[in-house]
């Protein structure tokens, strides 16, 4: 009888599929959901952590710069304060006068002595002017 059975052909049938309807299985969508959640999370971390890192190596770098900087600012300033004492020389001034320009000191007799009137303040008033009637013609 066993013999019988294994000696069956079979057919094939023609299966019409065209009115199934897929159903998205709600699990599959939940799991894609929550891995990118999880590489989400990952990602921000490294993010966190690397973050300080990278600034304080930029902040470094900066206040590296800026140290050179300074220190060329203040050998500029020192050159420029160097220079100004030398053309500030008066005795330096006088040799160039002398020996370049062929200025010599005037003698005492050919010296005027030029002074700039002192500022009257605003709303003072003059002794003495006509405007006021001291010692002016009325």
């Amino acid at each position: 009888m066993r013999d019988e059975a294994l000696d069956v052909d079979l057919i094939p049938k023609a299966i019409d599929n065209s009115q199934v309807v897929r159903e998205v299985d709600p699990r599959s969508s939940r799991d894609l959901w929550l891995l990118l959640l999880l590489a989400v999370a990952l990602v921000s971390s490294l993010v966190l952590y690397a973050w300080p890192s990278l600034e304080i190596r930029q902040t470094t770098l900066a206040r590296e710069q800026m140290s050179k900087e300074r220190e060329r600012l203040l050998e500029e300033n020192r050159k420029l304060r160097l220079e100004k004492a030398a053309l500030e020389n008066l005795h330096r001034v006088e040799t160039i006068a002398r020996r370049d320009l062929g200025l010599v000191t005037p003698p005492p007799e050919k010296l005027v002595v030029v002074e700039k009137p002192k500022e009257v303040p605003a709303g003072a008033r003059l002794a003495g002017s006509a405007e006021h009637g001291v010692g002016g013609r009325n």
